[in-house]
């Protein structure tokens, strides 16, 4: 089972500065896939900025009130049903604060030609930090360059302790899957 922190838990509220960061480079108005959405507050960040959007989560209510301008799925991701999307790509493909290792493949081949996958989550190390502690909701050390080695171009890339906004160790991408 993965993990999963919806933005009303732990002071979740903004969207990630690493998100933040990256949301510029997607092109205008295309498609953005917000996965394990929680509250949706990446989503919302690339709605705002008139991009069309589907959150994806367990539980959509925390993206309830988006539903006459979203697509909204609600499916547990970690059932080890069919990948919901399908052949589907996205401009920007969107995950913070979840890790489930048996989709890492279909997240990577959900980033269209010319599109960007902005992943962050927690890392090995965040165990003296508190919750996640337990190894199969960490990611090791380079792990997130390995998942799209030899199939998306790597833009930047952080692993280390950050004090915001919790204290823990994460790992950050952003990588780009070139035009045919």
């Amino acid at each position: 089972m993965g993990t999963h922190w919806t933005a009303r838990r732990e002071g979740f509220r903004d969207p990630s500065p690493w998100v933040q960061r990256w949301s510029a480079s997607v092109l205008p108005q295309a498609p953005v896939l917000d996965l394990a959405c929680g509250s949706g507050r990446h989503g919302r960040l690339f709605l705002d900025r008139g991009h069309p959007v589907t959150f994806v989560d367990k539980d959509i209510s925390g993206v309830a009130d988006l539903a006459d301008q979203a697509e909204l799925i609600e499916v547990d991701l970690e059932t080890g049903g069919p990948w919901p999307l399908g052949t589907r790509r996205f401009a920007a493909v969107v995950v913070t604060c979840y890790l489930h290792r048996p989709i890492l493949e279909h997240i990577v081949a959900a980033v269209a030609p010319g599109g960007l996958l902005i992943y962050e989550t927690f890392a090995r190390g965040n165990e003296a930090c508190g919750h996640p502690a337990r190894p199969e909701y960490l990611l090791e050390e380079g792990e997130l360059l390995e998942a799209v080695r030899g199939r998306l171009t790597v833009l930047g890339y952080e692993h280390g302790y950050d004090d915001e906004p919790k204290p823990g160790v994460r790992q950050r991408i952003a990588a780009q899957r070139s035009q045919p």
